[in-house]
């Protein structure tokens, strides 16, 4: 048999020999050929995923035929999965009767061919406000199809569609297809009627048509609205053209609708109150149609911007969603996960310590749900039969590395640079590090990457903002005579931030940082 070969090198794997249990310092990395790393050795992004794969069962680090087989031959925990997942809206949700039905009473105007008044629904994240609109908006639908009343609810998500144009070009586009299926299932109710007209020509008695011929004006007429209505692209179109669009795709016959904007804050914080303007003024112009809007926000205060006569149009009635606490986060999870999982496959203190943790994240019923999952998931791919309160540690501990690694990935550069310094310190054995140090080494880090340097008081703000997203500590010590300074320490885990940091393009094409650490206590 042949020595294992060494991937990252090519060269044959000489850990084996040389190395005995009672050798001192760190086992060498894969790759290092035996060398122990160095302070300031990077890790790669892929390193931090591939060291949390387990190895064959021999020990070795190759892989085996027949992978998914042995993954598959554990018995399955979940029997619902999707339950546990924020897109899914339950049959019924707990500890928001009082909301739903303030919702409901709303909205029933709309069954009586009214239009409803607009509604602001506010609360943080995770507090049930989308599951329980998207509840009521079903529940809508369903009985407007019941009662035979043209209703309908139109979702869109404003943190994903951010802009005037977009929102408008969304709408314009689903009330096309919908006009679209209005016709052509007209169309075929009046071919049906045409066939049995010849028939029996009695079958026009009590109808509309005097004769086939009007039978056919009235397809041929459908056929050419159908033919009118063109798809508003993403881009390209001037807004007044779009809103055009948008308002005759709306009035194309008789209907109550409800447009339920979701992040609505988000939508005004990128583009203004010009959509909702627009939206809430439709009303005086639309001859078949009415028009009312859903408002979902996290921000209570987001209304503090908007013109006068929008807010008051806007607000007509608000609905507020209090956090959850424990007890209820509990009722929530159990009731999702007597159909999420199999028989006996949660221990007793899963769902107690699940509803706990996300107690302590303000109530949120979402940061539950995705303990939960999460937990679940770990279990299985250890191919245990019970989720227990290990795993929903477990579970706390990826989801927090999870969020790290998103807020660390979507800083500004500056803000990178600044926290790659302090990691650079923490790594070379610095204690208590201060401002000074860091900007000494933002500096350099800036010259060679060729970014700009920004006043050290700046990179103080820069600091501060990574104390408030929880990346670092810093906290303001008194040097006596010496004035005050921040003593810094990081509050992620050291290399999985550092591999995010790396995979910036820009701070990947610093090749040596030692110069750079060295330097630290240069003026």
């Amino acid at each position: 048999m042949t020595d294992p070969i060494d991937r990252s090198t090519g060269e044959q794997d000489s850990s084996s020999e040389g190395d005995s249990p009672e050798s001192d310092g760190p086992e060498p990395r894969d790759g290092d050929a035996g060398t122990e790393p160095s302070p300031t050795t990077r890790p790669d992004l892929d390193d931090v995923v591939l060291d949390n794969l387990d190895t064959g069962s021999d020990g070795s680090d190759e892989a085996s035929r027949g992978l998914f087989d042995d993954l598959l031959e554990g018995e399955p925990i979940f029997e619902n999965k999707e339950v546990l997942r924020p897109s899914y809206t339950p049959h019924k949700l707990p500890h928001r009767e009082e909301q739903i039905n303030n919702m409901a009473t709303i909205l029933v105007t709309a069954l009586r061919g009214d239009t409803p008044s607009n509604i602001l629904i506010y609360g943080k994240t995770g507090t049930g406000k989308t599951a329980s609109a998207k509840f009521v908006s079903e529940e809508l639908e369903t009985t407007s199809q019941k009662y035979e009343v043209p209703c309908e609810v139109e979702y869109i998500n404003c943190e994903v569609t951010d802009t005037q144009y977009r929102v408008l070009a969304q709408l314009a586009n689903k009330f096309i297809d919908k006009n679209v299926e209005v016709i052509d299932d007209r169309v075929a109710e009046l071919n049906d009627l045409r066939s049995r007209v010849r028939e029996d020509e009695a079958t026009l008695d009590g109808t509309e048509f005097a004769d086939v011929e009007a039978i056919d004006d009235r397809i041929d007429s459908l056929e050419a609205d159908k033919a009118g209505f063109e798809d508003v692209p993403m881009t390209g179109w001037p807004t007044d053209r779009v809103y055009s669009s948008f308002f005759d795709a709306v009035d194309y016959h008789e209907r109550v609708v409800v447009i339920m904007l979701d992040e609505i804050d988000k939508l005004v914080e990128k583009s203004g109150d010009d959509t909702l303007y627009n939206l809430s003024r439709m009303n005086s112009e639309l001859e078949n149609s009415r028009v009312s809007i859903m408002g979902i926000s996290n921000d209570l205060k987001f209304t503090d911007f908007l013109d006068p006569r929008v807010k008051s149009s806007l607000g007509e009635e608000e609905i507020v969603f209090p956090p959850y606490d424990a007890n209820q986060l509990r009722d929530i999870l159990q009731a999702r996960s007597d159909v999420a999982f199999k028989g006996e496959a949660l221990s007793d203190d899963v769902i107690p310590l699940c509803a706990a943790f996300a107690a302590q994240e303000h109530g949120d019923a979402r940061r539950a749900l995705d303990l939960l999952r999460t937990a679940g998931e770990l279990a299985e791919r250890g191919q245990t039969d019970q989720v227990e309160e290990a795993h929903v540690r477990q579970a706390q501990e990826k989801i927090e590395l999870d969020r790290v690694v998103e807020v660390v990935r979507t800083l500004p550069t500056q803000s990178k640079i600044v926290l790659f310094a302090i990691i650079l310190l923490e790594k070379n054995g610095v204690h208590s590090i201060n401002t000074g140090e860091v900007f000494n080494i933002y500096k350099n880090l800036c010259e060679e990457i060729d970014a700009d340097v920004l006043t050290q008081r700046r990179v103080t703000d820069l600091i501060s903002e990574l104390d408030m997203l929880g990346i670092v500590n810093a906290v303001v010590v008194s040097k006596g005579r010496y004035g005050r300074t921040k003593e810094i320490s990081l509050s992620v885990p050291t290399e999985e931030t550092e591999a995010v940091l790396l995979s910036d393009s820009r701070l990947g094409d610093i090749e040596d940082v030692q110069p750079f650490v060295q330097a630290r206590f240069d003026n």
